[in-house]
Protein backbone atom coordinates (compact mmCIF):
# COMPACT_ATOMS: atom_id res chain seq x y z
CA UNK A 1 0.00 0.00 0.00
CA UNK A 2 0.86 3.45 -0.76
CA UNK A 3 0.24 7.04 0.62
CA UNK A 4 1.83 10.53 -0.62
CA UNK A 5 4.31 8.29 -2.30
CA UNK A 6 5.65 6.42 1.02
CA UNK A 7 5.02 3.46 1.67
CA UNK A 8 3.03 2.63 4.97
CA UNK A 9 4.37 -0.12 6.98
CA UNK A 10 1.99 -2.04 9.35
CA UNK A 11 1.18 -4.27 11.28
CA UNK A 12 -1.79 -6.89 12.37
CA UNK A 13 -2.19 -7.44 15.96
CA UNK A 14 -4.16 -10.30 17.22
CA UNK A 15 -5.14 -11.73 21.08
CA UNK A 16 -4.60 -15.39 20.50
CA UNK A 17 -4.35 -17.51 17.42
CA UNK A 18 -5.29 -21.18 19.32
CA UNK A 19 -8.53 -21.62 18.12
CA UNK A 20 -11.12 -20.56 14.98
CA UNK A 21 -13.81 -18.27 15.32
CA UNK A 22 -15.48 -14.92 13.99
CA UNK A 23 -12.22 -12.85 14.84
CA UNK A 24 -10.37 -14.85 12.75
CA UNK A 25 -12.72 -14.25 9.68
CA UNK A 26 -11.73 -10.66 10.52
CA UNK A 27 -7.94 -11.24 10.36
CA UNK A 28 -7.95 -13.43 7.57
CA UNK A 29 -9.50 -10.87 5.35
CA UNK A 30 -6.89 -8.11 6.68
CA UNK A 31 -4.51 -10.37 5.83
CA UNK A 32 -5.67 -10.63 2.18
CA UNK A 33 -5.68 -6.96 2.35
CA UNK A 34 -2.16 -6.24 3.80
CA UNK A 35 -0.43 -9.32 2.76
CA UNK A 36 3.20 -8.39 3.79
CA UNK A 37 2.19 -7.50 7.66
CA UNK A 38 3.33 -9.12 10.22
CA UNK A 39 0.47 -10.48 12.80
CA UNK A 40 1.51 -10.00 16.72
CA UNK A 41 -0.21 -12.25 19.01
CA UNK A 42 -0.08 -13.27 22.23
CA UNK A 43 0.09 -17.37 21.17
CA UNK A 44 -0.11 -19.46 18.41
CA UNK A 45 -1.21 -23.35 18.35
CA UNK A 46 -0.09 -24.15 14.39
CA UNK A 47 -2.24 -27.51 14.56
CA UNK A 48 -5.17 -25.90 15.71
CA UNK A 49 -5.18 -23.32 13.06
CA UNK A 50 -5.74 -23.71 9.39
CA UNK A 51 -2.76 -25.00 7.43
CA UNK A 52 -2.05 -21.72 5.63
CA UNK A 53 -2.16 -19.57 8.34
CA UNK A 54 1.98 -21.37 8.13
CA UNK A 55 2.59 -18.89 5.39
CA UNK A 56 2.30 -16.30 7.55
CA UNK A 57 4.94 -13.77 9.12
CA UNK A 58 3.43 -15.08 12.85
CA UNK A 59 5.26 -13.14 15.64
CA UNK A 60 4.58 -14.64 19.08
CA UNK A 61 5.18 -13.00 22.86
CA UNK A 62 6.44 -14.77 25.71
CA UNK A 63 3.49 -16.36 26.64
CA UNK A 64 3.52 -19.00 23.90
CA UNK A 65 6.31 -20.83 25.76
CA UNK A 66 3.88 -21.72 28.87
CA UNK A 67 2.97 -24.98 29.38
CA UNK A 68 -0.90 -25.57 28.44
CA UNK A 69 -1.74 -22.09 27.30
CA UNK A 70 -2.26 -23.10 24.22
CA UNK A 71 -4.90 -25.89 24.72
CA UNK A 72 -6.81 -23.51 27.27
CA UNK A 73 -6.15 -20.20 27.20
CA UNK A 74 -8.62 -18.61 29.32
CA UNK A 75 -6.82 -19.48 32.89
CA UNK A 76 -4.27 -17.20 31.62
CA UNK A 77 -5.63 -13.83 31.61
CA UNK A 78 -3.65 -11.94 33.78
CA UNK A 79 -1.11 -12.57 32.10
CA UNK A 80 -2.32 -11.05 28.48
CA UNK A 81 -1.47 -7.25 29.29
CA UNK A 82 1.94 -7.87 30.58
CA UNK A 83 2.50 -10.33 27.14
CA UNK A 84 1.05 -7.58 24.53
CA UNK A 85 2.71 -4.05 26.15
CA UNK A 86 6.03 -6.28 26.38
CA UNK A 87 5.45 -6.42 21.43
CA UNK A 88 8.04 -4.17 20.55
CA UNK A 89 6.09 -2.13 17.73
CA UNK A 90 7.94 0.80 16.89
CA UNK A 91 9.45 0.02 13.02
CA UNK A 92 5.74 0.28 12.31
CA UNK A 93 4.04 2.91 11.42
CA UNK A 94 0.78 1.64 11.33
CA UNK A 95 -0.12 -0.62 14.29
CA UNK A 96 -4.45 -2.46 13.70
CA UNK A 97 -5.33 -4.42 16.18
CA UNK A 98 -8.16 -7.03 15.51
CA UNK A 99 -9.45 -6.83 19.59
CA UNK A 100 -11.97 -8.89 21.46
CA UNK A 101 -9.70 -9.65 24.47
CA UNK A 102 -6.66 -7.65 25.53
CA UNK A 103 -4.97 -6.75 22.03
CA UNK A 104 -5.37 -3.17 21.97
CA UNK A 105 -3.01 -2.54 25.33
CA UNK A 106 0.03 -3.23 22.76
CA UNK A 107 2.40 0.16 23.53
CA UNK A 108 2.94 2.21 20.42
CA UNK A 109 5.55 5.47 20.27
CA UNK A 110 3.67 8.66 19.58
CA UNK A 111 4.99 8.72 15.82
CA UNK A 112 3.04 5.18 15.13
CA UNK A 113 -0.77 5.31 14.45
CA UNK A 114 -2.31 2.36 16.35
CA UNK A 115 -6.18 1.67 15.06
CA UNK A 116 -8.34 -0.59 16.97
CA UNK A 117 -10.86 -2.71 15.38
CA UNK A 118 -13.35 -3.81 18.15
CA UNK A 119 -15.05 -6.96 18.25
CA UNK A 120 -15.88 -6.00 21.99
CA UNK A 121 -14.26 -4.25 25.05
CA UNK A 122 -13.19 -7.34 26.35
CA UNK A 123 -15.56 -9.57 27.95
CA UNK A 124 -13.98 -11.05 30.76
CA UNK A 125 -13.46 -8.15 32.22
CA UNK A 126 -16.67 -5.71 32.12
CA UNK A 127 -18.98 -8.59 31.23
CA UNK A 128 -17.48 -10.96 33.45
CA UNK A 129 -20.70 -13.18 35.12
CA UNK A 130 -22.06 -13.05 31.70
CA UNK A 131 -18.56 -14.51 30.38
CA UNK A 132 -18.50 -17.18 32.96
CA UNK A 133 -22.07 -18.50 32.68
CA UNK A 134 -21.45 -18.44 28.73
CA UNK A 135 -18.11 -20.28 29.13
CA UNK A 136 -18.94 -22.32 32.31
CA UNK A 137 -15.81 -21.68 33.82
CA UNK A 138 -16.11 -23.55 37.03
CA UNK A 139 -17.15 -22.05 40.82
CA UNK A 140 -13.28 -22.33 41.80
CA UNK A 141 -12.33 -20.84 38.59
CA UNK A 142 -14.31 -17.61 39.26
CA UNK A 143 -13.38 -17.14 42.72
CA UNK A 144 -9.63 -17.25 41.72
CA UNK A 145 -10.49 -14.65 38.70
CA UNK A 146 -12.69 -12.56 40.78
CA UNK A 147 -9.65 -10.48 42.62
CA UNK A 148 -7.82 -9.87 39.49
CA UNK A 149 -11.16 -7.94 38.10
CA UNK A 150 -10.67 -4.40 39.03
CA UNK A 151 -6.85 -4.00 38.35
CA UNK A 152 -7.95 -5.45 34.83
CA UNK A 153 -10.92 -3.25 34.75
CA UNK A 154 -8.32 -0.23 35.61
CA UNK A 155 -5.81 -1.65 32.63
CA UNK A 156 -8.41 -2.38 30.22
CA UNK A 157 -9.66 1.14 30.61
CA UNK A 158 -6.21 3.14 30.69
CA UNK A 159 -5.01 0.87 27.59
CA UNK A 160 -7.86 2.17 25.60
CA UNK A 161 -6.92 5.30 25.80
CA UNK A 162 -3.67 4.63 23.91
CA UNK A 163 -5.76 3.73 20.97
CA UNK A 164 -5.45 6.38 18.46
CA UNK A 165 -8.81 5.24 16.77
CA UNK A 166 -11.52 3.10 17.24
CA UNK A 167 -14.01 0.88 14.68
CA UNK A 168 -16.98 -0.86 16.18
CA UNK A 169 -18.62 -3.97 14.40
CA UNK A 170 -21.81 -3.00 15.04
CA UNK A 171 -23.94 -0.23 17.18
CA UNK A 172 -24.05 -2.47 19.99
CA UNK A 173 -20.30 -2.66 20.71
CA UNK A 174 -20.31 1.28 19.56
CA UNK A 175 -22.69 2.06 22.35
CA UNK A 176 -20.48 -0.71 24.44
CA UNK A 177 -17.03 1.36 23.50
CA UNK A 178 -18.66 5.08 24.32
CA UNK A 179 -20.26 3.26 28.14
CA UNK A 180 -16.20 1.40 28.78
CA UNK A 181 -13.83 3.33 27.43
CA UNK A 182 -15.12 6.80 26.94
CA UNK A 183 -14.00 6.40 23.19
CA UNK A 184 -16.12 7.61 19.82
CA UNK A 185 -16.25 4.95 17.30
CA UNK A 186 -16.71 4.45 13.66
CA UNK A 187 -19.29 1.47 12.36
CA UNK A 188 -17.50 -0.98 9.72
CA UNK A 189 -19.45 -4.55 9.40
CA UNK A 190 -17.33 -7.49 9.81
CA UNK A 191 -16.82 -9.28 6.77
CA UNK A 192 -19.39 -11.92 5.45
CA UNK A 193 -18.65 -14.06 2.59
CA UNK A 194 -21.85 -13.37 0.94
CA UNK A 195 -20.69 -14.77 -2.77
CA UNK A 196 -20.67 -18.25 -1.60
CA UNK A 197 -24.68 -18.19 -1.41
CA UNK A 198 -27.31 -17.41 -3.70
CA UNK A 199 -31.40 -17.45 -3.44
CA UNK A 200 -33.23 -20.70 -4.62
CA UNK A 201 -36.27 -20.93 -6.30
CA UNK A 202 -38.46 -22.12 -3.87
CA UNK A 203 -37.98 -23.47 -0.10
CA UNK A 204 -38.60 -26.37 1.73
CA UNK A 205 -40.99 -26.79 4.74
CA UNK A 206 -38.44 -26.07 7.46
CA UNK A 207 -36.85 -23.45 9.90
CA UNK A 208 -32.92 -23.36 10.65
CA UNK A 209 -30.58 -22.98 12.92
CA UNK A 210 -26.86 -23.09 12.22
CA UNK A 211 -24.22 -22.07 14.73
CA UNK A 212 -22.67 -23.93 17.84
CA UNK A 213 -24.75 -24.90 19.97
CA UNK A 214 -23.50 -23.71 23.56
CA UNK A 215 -26.00 -22.06 25.97
CA UNK A 216 -25.94 -18.55 24.93
CA UNK A 217 -26.89 -18.89 21.75
CA UNK A 218 -30.35 -19.60 23.40
CA UNK A 219 -31.26 -22.60 20.81
CA UNK A 220 -33.02 -23.60 23.49
CA UNK A 221 -35.85 -21.22 22.68
CA UNK A 222 -35.87 -22.22 19.01
CA UNK A 223 -35.98 -26.29 19.72
CA UNK A 224 -39.17 -25.72 22.38
CA UNK A 225 -40.75 -23.31 20.48
CA UNK A 226 -40.98 -25.45 17.35
CA UNK A 227 -41.48 -28.55 19.05
CA UNK A 228 -44.65 -26.65 21.13
CA UNK A 229 -46.13 -25.96 17.77
CA UNK A 230 -45.03 -28.98 15.68
CA UNK A 231 -42.95 -26.55 13.11
CA UNK A 232 -39.96 -28.30 11.52
CA UNK A 233 -37.16 -27.50 12.34
CA UNK A 234 -33.28 -28.07 11.64
CA UNK A 235 -30.20 -27.72 13.94
CA UNK A 236 -26.91 -27.49 12.55
CA UNK A 237 -23.73 -27.82 14.02
CA UNK A 238 -22.34 -29.50 17.25
CA UNK A 239 -21.63 -28.44 21.13
CA UNK A 240 -21.83 -28.72 24.69
CA UNK A 241 -25.44 -28.21 25.03
CA UNK A 242 -26.12 -30.85 22.53
CA UNK A 243 -27.19 -33.43 25.24
CA UNK A 244 -30.11 -30.70 26.79
CA UNK A 245 -31.37 -29.68 23.60
CA UNK A 246 -32.27 -33.01 22.42
CA UNK A 247 -33.80 -33.44 25.66
CA UNK A 248 -36.33 -30.62 25.03
CA UNK A 249 -36.95 -31.15 21.25
CA UNK A 250 -39.87 -32.68 19.85
CA UNK A 251 -40.42 -35.00 16.94
CA UNK A 252 -40.51 -32.19 14.44
CA UNK A 253 -36.75 -30.94 15.59
CA UNK A 254 -33.53 -32.45 13.64
CA UNK A 255 -30.15 -32.73 15.18
CA UNK A 256 -27.84 -32.32 11.85
CA UNK A 257 -24.48 -32.55 13.55
CA UNK A 258 -21.97 -30.29 11.91
CA UNK A 259 -23.02 -29.12 8.47
CA UNK A 260 -20.25 -29.64 5.59
CA UNK A 261 -19.14 -25.84 4.52
CA UNK A 262 -20.23 -27.44 0.72
CA UNK A 263 -23.84 -28.07 2.00
CA UNK A 264 -24.44 -25.05 3.88
CA UNK A 265 -25.58 -22.15 1.00
CA UNK A 266 -28.59 -25.06 0.33
CA UNK A 267 -29.61 -25.79 3.24
CA UNK A 268 -29.83 -22.06 3.85
CA UNK A 269 -31.60 -21.56 0.57
CA UNK A 270 -34.05 -24.02 1.06
CA UNK A 271 -35.60 -23.18 4.62
CA UNK A 272 -39.03 -21.06 5.88
CA UNK A 273 -36.60 -18.81 7.65
CA UNK A 274 -33.44 -18.46 9.92
CA UNK A 275 -34.06 -18.63 13.40
CA UNK A 276 -31.33 -16.10 15.59
CA UNK A 277 -32.40 -16.38 18.89
CA UNK A 278 -28.82 -15.09 20.72
CA UNK A 279 -27.99 -11.64 21.20
CA UNK A 280 -24.72 -11.22 19.45
CA UNK A 281 -22.35 -8.76 18.82
CA UNK A 282 -22.96 -8.97 15.44
CA UNK A 283 -23.90 -12.42 13.82
CA UNK A 284 -22.66 -13.41 10.56
CA UNK A 285 -24.96 -16.99 10.38
CA UNK A 286 -28.14 -14.13 9.74
CA UNK A 287 -26.62 -12.53 7.34
CA UNK A 288 -25.45 -15.24 5.31
CA UNK A 289 -29.15 -17.09 5.46
CA UNK A 290 -30.33 -13.10 3.81
CA UNK A 291 -27.38 -13.53 1.50
CA UNK A 292 -29.54 -17.04 0.48
CA UNK A 293 -32.61 -14.96 0.18
CA UNK A 294 -34.62 -16.09 2.98
CA UNK A 295 -35.72 -13.78 6.12
CA UNK A 296 -34.41 -13.97 9.52
CA UNK A 297 -36.49 -14.80 12.74
CA UNK A 298 -34.44 -12.83 15.19
CA UNK A 299 -34.03 -11.56 18.74
CA UNK A 300 -34.47 -7.69 18.57
CA UNK A 301 -31.12 -6.91 20.09
CA UNK A 302 -27.49 -6.54 19.62
CA UNK A 303 -26.19 -6.94 16.01
CA UNK A 304 -29.21 -8.49 14.32
CA UNK A 305 -30.62 -4.86 15.38
CA UNK A 306 -27.83 -3.76 12.33
CA UNK A 307 -28.64 -6.57 9.67
CA UNK A 308 -32.00 -6.91 10.00
CA UNK A 309 -35.18 -4.98 8.41
CA UNK A 310 -38.15 -5.77 10.13
CA UNK A 311 -40.72 -6.49 6.94
CA UNK A 312 -38.34 -6.51 4.49
CA UNK A 313 -35.86 -8.75 5.60
CA UNK A 314 -37.28 -10.63 8.19
CA UNK A 315 -38.67 -9.99 11.67
CA UNK A 316 -37.84 -9.04 15.51
CA UNK A 317 -39.46 -10.38 18.95
CA UNK A 318 -38.53 -8.73 21.59
CA UNK A 319 -38.25 -11.26 24.99
CA UNK A 320 -36.26 -14.57 24.80
CA UNK A 321 -38.88 -16.30 25.56
CA UNK A 322 -40.48 -19.38 24.33
CA UNK A 323 -44.18 -17.19 24.27
CA UNK A 324 -42.47 -14.36 22.05
CA UNK A 325 -40.90 -16.90 19.82
CA UNK A 326 -43.63 -18.48 18.55
CA UNK A 327 -45.82 -15.69 18.48
CA UNK A 328 -43.03 -14.76 15.82
CA UNK A 329 -43.15 -17.87 14.37
CA UNK A 330 -47.12 -17.82 14.17
CA UNK A 331 -47.20 -14.44 12.71
CA UNK A 332 -44.50 -15.36 9.92
CA UNK A 333 -45.61 -15.39 6.70
CA UNK A 334 -42.71 -16.63 4.19
CA UNK A 335 -44.17 -15.46 0.71
CA UNK A 336 -44.39 -11.82 2.07
CA UNK A 337 -40.84 -11.38 1.61
CA UNK A 338 -38.83 -11.21 -1.67
CA UNK A 339 -35.63 -13.14 -1.99
CA UNK A 340 -33.92 -11.13 -4.20
CA UNK A 341 -34.66 -7.84 -1.91
CA UNK A 342 -32.91 -9.64 0.49
CA UNK A 343 -30.46 -11.03 -1.26
CA UNK A 344 -29.26 -7.30 -2.34
CA UNK A 345 -29.36 -5.96 1.21
CA UNK A 346 -26.82 -9.00 1.99
CA UNK A 347 -24.60 -7.67 -0.09
CA UNK A 348 -23.78 -4.45 1.71
CA UNK A 349 -22.30 -7.05 4.04
CA UNK A 350 -19.68 -8.58 1.67
CA UNK A 351 -16.13 -8.72 2.40
CA UNK A 352 -15.23 -6.98 -0.57
CA UNK A 353 -17.03 -3.72 1.30
CA UNK A 354 -15.24 -4.30 4.39
CA UNK A 355 -11.87 -4.32 2.65
CA UNK A 356 -12.83 -1.05 0.72
CA UNK A 357 -13.54 0.55 3.65
CA UNK A 358 -11.04 -0.80 5.80
CA UNK A 359 -8.35 0.76 3.59
CA UNK A 360 -10.04 4.11 2.99
CA UNK A 361 -9.80 4.49 6.86
CA UNK A 362 -6.99 3.83 7.34
CA UNK A 363 -5.31 5.58 4.61
CA UNK A 364 -7.57 8.70 5.48
CA UNK A 365 -6.39 8.25 9.32
CA UNK A 366 -2.62 7.90 8.25
CA UNK A 367 -2.71 11.07 5.86
CA UNK A 368 -4.02 12.98 9.05
CA UNK A 369 -1.62 11.31 11.36
CA UNK A 370 0.74 12.43 8.94
CA UNK A 371 -0.03 15.60 8.98
CA UNK A 372 -0.08 15.98 12.48
CA UNK A 373 3.37 14.65 12.91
Amino acid sequence: MESDGQEMKIALVHDWLNQVGGAEGVLENLVDLYARAPIYTSIYAPRSMPDFYRRWDIRTTWMNKLPLVKRRHQPFLPLYPLAFESLDLSEHEVVLSNKSGFCHGVVTPPETLHICYCLTPTRYVWRYHDYAAREGIGKTARVLLTPFLTCLRIWDRLAADRVDHFVAISTEVQRRIKKYYRRESEIIYPPVDTQRFAPSAGYDDYFLIVGRLVPYKRIDLAVQACSKLGLRLQVGSTGRDMARLKALAGPTVEFLGRVPDEQLPTLLARCRAFLFPGAEDFGIAPVEAMAAGRPVIAYASGGALDTVIEGRTGTFFDEQTVEALSDALRRFDPDSYDPAVIRRHAEQFDAAIFKQKIQHYVMKKLEEHRTWN
